[in-house]
């Protein structure tokens, strides 16, 4: 779109600017502490129980301090905020807060600011992205509908203000794992009684906190020094930059004129030439990322199981990897990553494994394919060799009349999932919210999960899931959710195609700058080498 790409011209003009001052010795000394990134405009306004995607989250994760954190480098939880997360029955659930963090008004963070946050998350007239992350608290089912029936839910309890106790609608045993999930973060009094200044200014418990924000162009935080937790932020400010593509982003680190790039386009990956380019910067890490392409089963072309599964048998997944993605990424096995606690290989088995003659033979079982096959991703992801790679093996190994057709940006596509409006195959990444095989099923598959775009139920999928999260130990749920796996991949509503490393790259000013293997920022890596 002509603002977006005048937008990011605009960013590198700026960048090119700044990185000349900063090493002249004598220029802008903010603006060489100041650590850019690479960014799109989120889907929504930066509200934690509103975002469900990369652009925002990223934000939020710096913006804001979790009950519970994830290791840079295992993903293993660990406490933050919270002192303690304890329960005798799996159910009733008490959690106990740290002292001494507050917000960056400097109002003090209390019980009673997650307790308020998660009732808005589940109100129905608010129609929050990650409502159905509330899903298991009793009382959820009265205040989530368009027209709720209670104010709050029944099963969050302030005990004191740094206490405050949730009580679930069934046993959930990895429920401490999940909390570090931005849908649980606490919000300010502010949030409620100013939304508006909120937005336009989110003020949150985290390391950064919000300086400025120009759409399209930039957004600007600066290190929060009463920050409570115990690893400190190291740099001064982050901006992220909005680029229109992935490509244009890495160039500049490549450059010198950006600092940190999320992901490496796929022309860079191949024959490791990223590595070379980058040298120090170039970053791979075992991470808890997927990309599938989803089927719109509202369409009733998509209705019949057998064409889905031919579609899947249609792609090499390995020739892909090879020709575009220079061995950073697998063929994937299953709809979750070797990363993921409860991982358990070749679930898919014969329907993720190449064989064009026997998917010749299911779509022809299926009574073949009508009308043009589209197949859509965002445009400024850099998806557009490896999409289109797919598009020639399905026309070739199918003879279907298979297009893709890209859309601008992430945020359309987005607008066009939220509304169930795909008619064909759709990109479908997903990045774990945290480290449990739970988090590749639940929002994805569940009946009206808040990121089911497929508009996929199964009822024994739904009842496999909650015999899982009600099992009495951690092993036990482990397998019951690679059962619910195995019932989900039998179905086939989306077509597992690779998991990947998390790649990333900084530029030579950075003497550190890290993402984990859930691909969020980990803002206090962020160190900057000295400036000459």
């Amino acid at each position: 779109m002509p603002l977006r790409r005048l937008a990011t011209a605009v960013a590198a003009a700026l960048a090119v600017a700044l990185v000349a001052t900063a090493c002249g010795g004598g220029g802008d000394e903010q603006s060489a502490q100041t650590v850019t990134l690479d960014w799109g405009e989120p889907e929504n306004a930066l509200i934690p129980g509103n975002n469900t995607e990369q652009q925002g989250g990223d934000v939020l994760d710096a913006l804001f301090a979790g009950l519970v954190k994830y290791d840079v480098d295992t993903a293993a939880p660990s406490m933050e905020a919270a002192e303690s997360i304890t329960s005798a029955d799996n159910r009733v659930w008490t959690i106990r807060l740290k002292p001494g963090w507050t917000f960056h008004d400097g109002t003090p963070v209390t019980a009673q600011n997650y307790v308020d946050a998660w009732n808005w998350v589940a109100a129905g007239p608010n129609a929050a992205q990650a409502q159905s992350f509330m899903e298991k608290i009793d009382g959820y089912d009265e205040v989530s509908t368009e027209q709720p029936t209670a104010p709050t839910m029944r099963g969050l309890r302030v005990v004191d203000p740094q206490t405050f106790e949730v009580t679930l609608k069934a046993p959930f045993v990895i429920f401490p794992t999940t909390l570090g999930y931005s849908a649980y973060y606490p919000l300010p009094q502010k949030f409620f009684t100013d939304r508006a200044g909120f937005e336009a200014a989110p003020v949150g418990n985290g390391e950064f906190r919000f300086e400025s924000r120009t759409p399209n162009q930039n957004l600007t935080l600066v290190r929060n020094d009463q920050y409570a937790g115990t690893d400190k932020p190291q740099v001064p400010r982050l901006e992220f930059r909005v680029y229109a593509d992935i490509q244009t982003a890495y160039d500049d680190v490549v450059s010198g004129n950006l600092d940190h790039v999320k992901a490496i386009p796929p022309a860079a990956l191949t024959g490791g030439r990223w590595r070379q380019e980058l040298g120090a910067g170039a970053h791979a890490k075992d991470g808890l990322q997927t990309t599938a392409l989803g089927f719109p089963l509202y369409d009733p072309r998509f209705q019949n199981p057998l064409v889905r599964q031919a579609m899947s048998m249609a792609i090499d997944r390995q020739a892909i990897v090879d020709q575009i993605f220079g061995g950073t990424y697998e063929p994937a096995d299953g709809l979750a990553t070797s990363a993921a606690q409860g991982y358990l290989p070749n679930q898919c088995g014969a329907n993720c494994q190449f064989n064009p003659q026997r998917a010749r033979e299911l779509l022809a079982q299926a009574g073949g394919f009508a009308g043009p096959l589209t197949l859509t991703a965002n445009a400024d992801g850099g998806h557009a060799d490896w999409m289109q790679a797919v598009t020639n093996q399905l026309r070739q190994n199918l003879g279907v009349d298979a297009q893709y057709t890209p859309l601008p940006s992430f945020s359309e596509v987005r607008q066009q999932a939220n509304a169930f409006q795909f008619t064909g195959l759709f990109r479908a990444a997903w990045i774990g919210d945290y480290p449990n095989l739970e988090t590749f099923l639940t929002q994805l598959y569940r009946t009206d999960a808040s990121s089911n775009d497929y508009k996929y139920s199964n009822p024994a999928v739904d009842a496999a899931l909650d015999r899982a999260d009600q099992a009495p130990t951690e092993q036990a749920a482990e397998a019951g959710y690679q059962e619910a796996e195995r019932l989900i991949l039998a179905d086939m509503p989306s077509i597992p195609l690779f998991t990947r490393q998390i790649i990333y790259g900084d530029s030579a000013r950075l003497a550190s700058g890290d993402r984990n293997p859930l691909d969020r920022l980990v803002t206090t890596s962020f160190r900057l080498n000295p400036q000459g």
